[in-house]
């Protein structure tokens, strides 16, 4: 998918005019058609599987080829949700101080929920990640699409091989705070600058030592600068291995104030062992027990309490590390989970 400013300011022109979400118009791109029209060109399909809302169009396209190329083609469509994406922007909106960012967040949460009321009946069948999920998409639709919606439904979590990965065998006193997440992702931002300028800090009254390292790809200007503004933080972009960071850290934070569907790097982190801080909204569509297999705070001063306690009791850190490597193995297997899927292709026979 092409990403650029240019590309941005069209899609918001665009957008104003025609009432679609920014970022459908952002990725309708031209070669992705042609290169679907030539495959159905090429060999018949008897399933279409979108993953996410934003391939929702390239799916519905890829039907209409199949359907001009064989009027009786028996091709059934599929999206995996993953959230409601409504929320993201609609989230956003309310913690934003800039008024024409909220504004603009208001705009597409409310063009994103009309979009998604229609566009999801256009499928044969929907998955969700979290009922949450598709409890919000319900409440922005009528009557009918509703009922269709929760007929035609099913909940299937994002789930990780923890047979594919070992625990992580941290130091013996870990003293880093960890984020790891792309940092061209607004939320992530958010959250980000959120913990670094008003949770950190109270971290490092207490436990002067302790560093807070950010590891994800494209950083923006604002998160880069962090170093000049607080002490003790590194900002790395991204690297192809986090293993070494993943060794120091006494807590891997997850300081969402946006979001839908579920973390997966809440369960990636589980997988590795780690000790988890997260706010509520940032577990959302995660079964999770607080203070058994994370932490969970949402304001600065609860969020640092919960660093400081994993910074200064080991054994806490040690009964997370332990409790959430077994609630993957049991909860977010997917050698266990996904045979749902086997069902959801099954339809198509």
């Amino acid at each position: 998918m092409q990403r650029s400013f240019l590309r941005n300011l069209r899609a918001g022109v665009i957008s104003g005019v025609s009432g679609q979400p920014v970022i459908v118009v952002r990725d309708e791109i031209g070669a992705l058609r042609a290169l679907l029209q030539r495959l159905v060109q090429a060999q018949p399909f008897d399933f279409i599987h979108a993953d996410q809302v934003s391939m929702a169009q390239y799916a519905l396209y890829a039907r209409r080829c199949l359907r001009r190329a064989n009027p009786n083609a028996a091709v059934r469509t599929f999206l995996d949700a993953h959230n409601a994406l409504y929320l993201v922007p609609m989230r956003m909106a309310d913690y934003v101080r800039n008024p024409l960012k909220r504004a603009l967040y208001r705009r597409e949460a409310r063009a994103l929920g009309r979009y998604e009321a229609h566009t999801y009946r256009l499928f044969d069948h929907v998955s969700f990640v979290s009922d949450e999920d598709r409890q919000a998409i319900l409440a922005v639709m009528d009557g009918a699409r509703a009922e269709w919606l929760e007929a035609h439904s099913t909940l299937i979590p994002i789930c990780v091989d923890p047979a594919d990965r070992a625990l992580v065998e941290r130091v013996a006193t870990p003293r880093s705070v960890l984020h790891l997440g792309t940092m061209f992702w607004p939320p992530n931002i958010d959250g980000v600058l959120w913990f670094a300028e008003r949770a950190f800090p109270r971290v490092l009254e207490h436990a002067p030592e302790a560093s807070f390292t950010i590891v994800g790809k494209n950083p923006p200007e604002v998160v880069e600068s962090l170093p000049q503004r607080v002490r003790n933080i590194h900002v790395t972009g991204y690297v192809p291995d986090p293993g070494p960071y993943l060794k120091q850290a006494a807590a891997f934070i997850v300081p969402l104030h946006a979001g839908g569907g579920m973390r997966v790097k809440i369960v990636d982190a589980w997988g590795w062992g780690l000790p988890i801080v997260s706010t509520t909204i940032g577990a959302e569509g995660i079964e999770v027990r607080d203070s058994e297999n994370i932490l969970l705070a949402d304001t600065p001063e609860d969020f640092a309490a919960a660093v400081l306690h994993l910074l200064r009791e080991p054994a806490a850190g040690e009964r997370l590390r332990t409790n959430g490597r077994a609630w993957v193995e049991e909860r977010y297997n997917w050698r266990r989970i996904y045979p749902a899927w086997d069902k959801i292709y099954d339809l198509g026979r």
